[in-house]
């Protein structure tokens, strides 16, 4: 069975029977997350990320169902553990310009992975689900609250609407993101002030 997490964030490893060993979840997940940066999520079989890894077919099927739930634990992982929440603090103009930088440089290593599964996700509505739940929604949730506790602060005009900002930071860097086009430090700036205004 598939499971949620406390946050309710998205799936995690499956957890009847004996506890499983905590090393060969993080080879199989280090494994699928180097394969799709390496090579693109469709190219990628299950099979090979069970060799490169070095465990048994079983070992991967008892933690998760589908190639797409463990390389999806892989990147989220991996990018929740580089990039951190913005912490509360009285400018959140510059508290929203940091965490996109934080994500930016994620995915300046990331980019055209993450592009792949994009383009798998159009193809699956199983998975284009699933990566909505772990990858989108989650960060979408992280901005909102941020606006919303600046509107809270002065910081953010009653009228504007932080649910729709929001929809705007993201729509700025994934169409950047999905055209190769630069995301840095600059451009986090830039979508913070367009944010807040001047």
């Amino acid at each position: 069975m598939q499971s949620h997490d406390e946050k309710g964030t998205g799936m995690t490893e499956k957890t009847p029977g004996r506890p499983r060993d905590a090393a060969v979840s993080r080879k199989l997940k280090d494994t699928a997350l180097r394969l799709v940066r390496d090579k693109g999520y469709d190219t990628v079989p299950i099979s090979a990320i069970i060799a490169e890894a070095g465990v048994s077919r079983q070992s991967l099927y008892n933690r998760w169902s589908t190639k797409a739930e463990l390389v999806l634990d892989a990147f989220y992982d991996d990018s929740f553990t580089r990039v951190a929440q913005p912490l509360p603090r009285p400018d959140h103009r510059g508290a929203l310009a940091t965490f996109l930088a934080d994500i930016f440089a994620h995915l300046a290593e990331n980019g055209a992975a993450l592009r792949s599964l994009i383009a798998a996700a159009q193809a699956d509505e199983t998975f284009r689900v699933a990566f909505h739940d772990r990858f989108v929604a989650p960060r979408e949730e992280i901005v909102t609250q941020l606006l919303h506790e600046a509107q809270a602060a002065g910081e953010l005009p009653p009228g504007r609407d932080p649910e729709l900002l929001s929809a705007f930071v993201h729509g700025a860097f994934w169409y950047r993101l999905l055209n190769g086009q630069t995301l840095d430090d600059t451009w986090a700036r830039r979508i913070a002030d367009g944010v807040f205004g001047p």
